[in-house]
Formats: C-alpha cells, sequence, structure tokens
C-alpha cells in the first residue's frame, strides 16, 4: 500500500482554499517530509458566492490556520453576525401576533447554582411577551441596537456574546488561497478537461488544458455542483431532497447604502415571501440581499419583483443574479482515493448558513482521519457515515423552519407544513417535545453543526406548543427562574453601555495594522 505524501485539490472557491490552507497547516509542509499540496482550478470558473453567512465555528477555523481576525475582516470586507432574525415566518405579515423571532449564537444564561431556564420560560417564569432568546440571553437587546458582540479591547475570536461573520465570497476565497500558498500550497492555474482513471477504478490522474496530466495520491473534488470526480468520473449518486427542502432559486443583487455611516445590522435577516424567503446581509460597504424561491410555485419574473419589492428604489438600476441550486446530498462522498468536499458533496439552501459550515467538517474530518499509509477504505468508511449522519441532522433542523409556520397564505407555505413533507426523524423529535423540551440527550455531539440551544431557540420562535403542565412539579424553583430573568433584563442595559456600535467595531478592525 502506497503512503500518501501527495494531495491534488481540483477547485478553488472557498471550499478548495479552505481545505488547501486546513490540509497545509495540520500535515506540515512538504519541505519537512509533509504532505505535498497541490490546487488546481480554471480561470474561466467563477465563485457561486454572492455574501456569506457563517456559523460560529468558523472562528476556531481561521484560529487553526493562523488567519488573525484584524487581516479576516478588513480582507473578506466582513462584518460580525449574531444570529439570525426571522421576520414572517410564524404568520404572514400583517397577521395579529410576533411579526419576526431570533436565533441568536450565545447559550441561555445558566449561572452555577441556577435552574436551566427553558422549562421555566414555557412554565411563564418570563415577562409574557419575552420570546425565549429575548428572555434567556442578552444577544437579542445588543443585536437589535446594531451592537456588536465584543469590545475593542477583546481578544481575537472572543467576546462576551458568541458570534460568527458575514463576508463578501470572492474576497475570502482570495484571502484563503494567499494564506494558502504562504502555507506551501502548490497553484495551477488550468482547466480540466477529462479525468482518468487507473486499474483499480481510482482517481488516476486529471487532464487540464493548459498544464497537461496532473496526478496525486489523494483527489479532493471541489469542483463544485459538476462534481467531475465524485460524481463524473466514480458516479456517486447525488440524493435529491426537492420533496422535503423545496427552494431550488435565487436571486441576488448586491445594494450599496444610502449613507457611508450606515448602521450595520449584527445578524442576517431573513423575512418569508410567498414562495420562499429573502436574505439581507449587511456587510462594511454594501448589502447582500437575495431571494430564494421555489421554482414550482413561482417563476422568475415574479421572484424577481418580490425581491425588488423588498429593497425598494435602491434596486431600480441593479440586475439580478439568477442562481439555481442544486438541493440535495451523495450519501457516498469519499470513494477510495477522492473526497468531496463543498457543493461537490451537497447543498441544503443557505437558511442557517450550512454550507461552510459543512467545509469546515470535511477539512477537519480529511485532517485528522487522514489515512498517510495509504489505507483510505476504512478512513472513507467513517467519514461518509459521519458526512451523511450530519447531512441528516441539518436538514431536519432545516425543515423545522418551514414545518411549524401556522402560514397558509400561499401553497408554498401550505406544502411545507403537509406531514407528507416532513422526514420520519423530525417527526419523531417533534413527537417528544409535546411534552418536554429539546434536551442534550437527543443530540449527538460529533454528529451535529447547531448545538441543542439552537433547536430550542428556534423550535420556541416557531411558537411550537410544549406542554409541562403534567410535569411541573419538577419544576420547583419558579422564583429563582423570575430572579435570574429578570437580572438578564437588567445586564442587558449594562451590556449595550459596554459593546460599541457594529460599525465602529468593524471600522476599527478595517483600521488595525497587520501583524
Amino acid at each position: 500500500m502506497k503512503p500518501i505524501k501527495s494531495v491534488l485539490i481540483v477547485g478553488g472557491g472557498t471550499a478548495g482554499w479552505l481545505t488547501a490552507a486546513f490540509l497545509a497547516k495540520s500535515l506540515g509542509p512538504s519541505s519537512d517530509d509533509g504532505v505535498r499540496i497541490t490546487l488546481v482550478e480554471s480561470s474561466d470558473i467563477g465563485i457561486i458566492g454572492v455574501g456569506e453567512g457563517t456559523f460560529p465555528s468558523i472562528k476556531g477555523t481561521l484560529a487553526a490556520i493562523g488567519i488573525d481576525e484584524a487581516r479576516f475582516i478588513r480582507e473578506s470586507t466582513a462584518t460580525f453576525k449574531q444570529g439570525v432574525k426571522f421576520i414572517d415566518w410564524v404568520r404572514p405579515q400583517g397577521a395579529t401576533g410576533s411579526d419576526h423571532y431570533f436565533h441568536p449564537f450565545s447559550v441561555p444564561s445558566q449561572r452555577p447554582g441556577n435552574p436551566e431556564l427553558l422549562p421555566y420560560w414555557l412554565l411563564g417564569a418570563a415577562a409574557p411577551s419575552a420570546s425565549f432568546a429575548e428572555a434567556a440571553t442578552m444577544q437579542k437587546a445588543i443585536a437589535d441596537a446594531s451592537h456588536g458582540p465584543k469590545r475593542i479591547s477583546d481578544a481575537d475570536f472572543v467576546g462576551p456574546m458568541n458570534y460568527a461573520y458575514h463576508f463578501d465570497a470572492g474576497n475570502f476565497a482570495k484571502l484563503l488561497a494567499e494564506h494558502a500558498k504562504s502555507l506551501g500550497v502548490a497553484h495551477v492555474i488550468a482547466t480540466v478537461d477529462r479525468v482518468e482513471l487507473d486499474t483499480d477504478g481510482a482517481i488516476g490522474s486529471v487532464v487540464t488544458r493548459e498544464a497537461g496530466t496532473l496526478s496525486a495520491d489523494l483527489y479532493v473534488d471541489c469542483t463544485g455542483f459538476r462534481a467531475a470526480l465524485i460524481g463524473g468520473a466514480l458516479g456517486s449518486p447525488c440524493r435529491n431532497l426537492n420533496d422535503v427542502l423545496f427552494v431550488d432559486r435565487a436571486l441576488a443583487m448586491q445594494v450599496p447604502y444610502e449613507r457611508a455611516d450606515t448602521p450595520i445590522p449584527s445578524y442576517t435577516i431573513s423575512t418569508a415571501q410567498e414562495a420562499g424567503w429573502t436574505w439581507d446581509i449587511g456587510l462594511h460597504q454594501r448589502r447582500g440581499i437575495g431571494y430564494v424561491y421555489s421554482s414550482r410555485h413561482t417563476d422568475e419574473a415574479r421572484a424577481e419583483q418580490v425581491l425588488r419589492n423588498y429593497i425598494g428604489p435602491a434596486s431600480d438600476k441593479l440586475t439580478p443574479r439568477l442562481l439555481k441550486l442544486n438541493v440535495g446530498y451523495r450519501d457516498v462522498q469519499w470513494i477510495k482515493n477522492c473526497v468531496s468536499v463543498g457543493l461537490s458533496a451537497g447543498f441544503l439552501e443557505p437558511l442557517e448558513s450550512s454550507g461552510i459550515g459543512l467545509i469546515e467538517t470535511a477539512a477537519y474530518l480529511i485532517s485528522y482521519l487522514f489515512p498517510a499509509n495509504g489505507d483510505t477504505a476504512p478512513v472513507a468508511k467513517l467519514f461518509n457515515e459521519q458526512m451523511r449522519a450530519r447531512y441528516e441532522r441539518i436538514v431536519d433542523f432545516i425543515k423545522m423552519h418551514y414545518c411549524l409556520t401556522q402560514r397558509t397564505d400561499s401553497q408554498f407555505w401550505i406544502d411545507n407544513a403537509d406531514p407528507a413533507s416532513i422526514p420520519q426523524t423530525l417527526r419523531e423529535k417533534l413527537a417528544m417535545w409535546q411534552c418536554r423540551a429539546p434536551h442534550r440527550l437527543d443530540f449527538v455531539t460529533d454528529l451535529e453543526m447547531y448545538p441543542p440551544t439552537s433547536w430550542q431557540y428556534v423550535l420556541y420562535g416557531m411558537e411550537f406548543n410544549t406542554q409541562l403542565a403534567a410535569s411541573r412539579a419538577a419544576y420547583p424553583r419558579m422564583d429563582d427562574a423570575r430572579k435570574e430573568f429578570q437580572m438578564i433584563r437588567q445586564m442587558s442595559q449594562h451590556a449595550l453601555a459596554d459593546l460599541p456600535q457594529h460599525r465602529a467595531l468593524v471600522e476599527h478592525y478595517c483600521a488595525r495594522p497587520p501583524l
């Protein structure tokens, strides 16, 4: 069995360059008898990303590959993201009741000796009008006031509030490329015309138009939806999820701010529409806005009108970019000497920023499960099991946002609430949670992208009804819980005085001299 001493990553973008940087950092430089890593990409293929959101795991990834926070923010035109604000997901605009809820990244407060707050919120210990996220954390108040999640004096990647980022996908890929090359990754600009298999059915080489034949011991397919290696050459099928997740198109625009000092929201704004939802992401110098929709429930002309109606007059001179989305994933993402990362492995729509999180997970697994002795079979088996399980859990989490809606104003929302469109695994979770709140024992930590608290925020943001009356005696600390909820409200005001405005925080990082 031949040891793996060379890796060829086919395709660039966030998937290719983040994987390259992670492998280079974790496997050691090739000059020191490490693994030789090469990335080949075509100059003709653009990046799909139009403005990306991330999950808090990205902080650990950036720290692991050695990119400091100020450089990342400056060169990726990034801003801070404290969560997602969901507008009109429960009921249509103008209906009686709350018009939004918030999925924060900070966990509910639980100081030593104090009770877990969720059961007591369900039993009415918090203010009657307070959502769970508002009652149990300070983050909603901070984000609503356009404050940042950390102080200027805080160290890189840490702060009083948990956070992720928004950034320009093209700029981020350029930063990753520059950094990966500084770590010793070789870069070949060439178009792959065909993939050749060896006598064992593994990848033998890729044949490029400009650089001839390239070969390696391990291949990483980052060719996007084309999946040229894992799908085209090795025939791994993609599981279609259109019967569960209906959105399959997106129209996107880049919208300038009206003024240079316009406050920047530190969360993604997701607004439910008649056949999907709009995203609204605030970057440093512009907004990224788009409409993700189902082509089975509307057409492109109507979708463009919905997007322009959301943006208003600022869209008049802008032309939207149409993206066709292949929603689904491959059950088998590693075959023999080829592993897929990013869109070549799967895509589950951008609602909760799972795309880059899945790239991070794949890069992490490849690095730490790396089959240095060349025996890829057991590693591929474990990798496929873990990635498949993670995709399955993300599908349930995303579908939960849709299927709990009370909207009946369009066929899109009616179809999403149809039990036939809800995976059995999610139906079983919801059945259990009718008489108790989600608990960490419902989840397998290493297979989850979203922690139990994220499920709780969304479940009760969507106004799911958990009845605890039969087990009320199990929660005798109502007075302690009321005091804790009151303390959180009071501390929110102190936090607002302590944390800077979001735009000021971003501009501080942009102005910080390079290390």
